[in-house]
């Protein structure tokens, strides 16, 4: 599985443009919006298959929205569902739902409505390409992927990346730069900085990329 692509699709010309389309926010309020919370929603997807009580429920909306076809983004996104895209951000974000809408809206300098919007349009590509890339690693492809395999394969994704170094590549930065940055499950570096700075600092650096 490889998370590059997964994140090389959310943040393309195309994906911006038509959720800029969909939303009426501007292109560049998607992308620092995204930039924002995209790590949040990556770590809710690991939280939800680590855990017992949420990962059955998670496989089965993973085999749903790997269903779609995402080869056109475009097409995909002019049809997308804001409403059933809200649900999947509460679900992936769960009590952290409105803190994380706020800060990026904050970081777009967008109110929180347009913020949520963003984040409703991005969340079921985000499933759907999580969905494909789990049910191809898992030889389930067009079937139901078990739960098992699921946070196995999750965790194979997620584990140790550093998703805002990540991002910073990918939106033209030098991943360098970031060298306190967490991964998207959460666990620290061993250089010790507070969340609360770290968080400043690195979405800092984002957004001064994208001016």
């Amino acid at each position: 599985m490889d998370i590059n692509a997964l994140m090389s699709a959310m943040l393309s010309s195309d994906s911006i443009k038509n959720m800029s389309q969909v939303t009426g926010a501007s292109q560049k309020d998607v992308k620092n919006v995204l930039a924002s919370a995209l790590p949040s929603l990556l770590s809710g997807a690991q939280s939800q298959a680590d855990d017992a009580g949420t990962v059955e429920g998670f496989a089965g909306a993973l085999t749903d929205h790997a269903k779609a076809d995402t080869t056109d983004i475009a097409s995909f996104l002019s049809k997308v569902d804001l409403e059933d895209g809200g649900k999947i951000v509460s679900h992936l974000l769960g009590a952290e739902k409105d803190a994380t809408t706020r800060k990026a809206a904050e970081a777009a300098n967008v109110d929180a409505g347009k913020s949520g919007s963003i984040l409703a349009a991005a969340a079921p590509l985000l499933m759907s390409l999580l969905g494909q890339q789990t049910a191809q690693e898992s030889g389930q492809t067009g079937g139901a992927t078990s739960s098992s395999a699921v946070s196995g394969l999750m965790g194979a994704l997620l584990s140790n990346v550093d998703v805002t170094s990540l991002l910073l590549g990918l939106l033209g930065g030098d991943s360098g730069s970031s060298s306190s940055s967490t991964a998207a499950s959460g666990k620290k570096k061993k250089k010790k900085t507070s969340k609360k700075d770290e968080s400043s600092g690195l979405l800092g650096n984002i957004l001064n990329l994208l001016k």
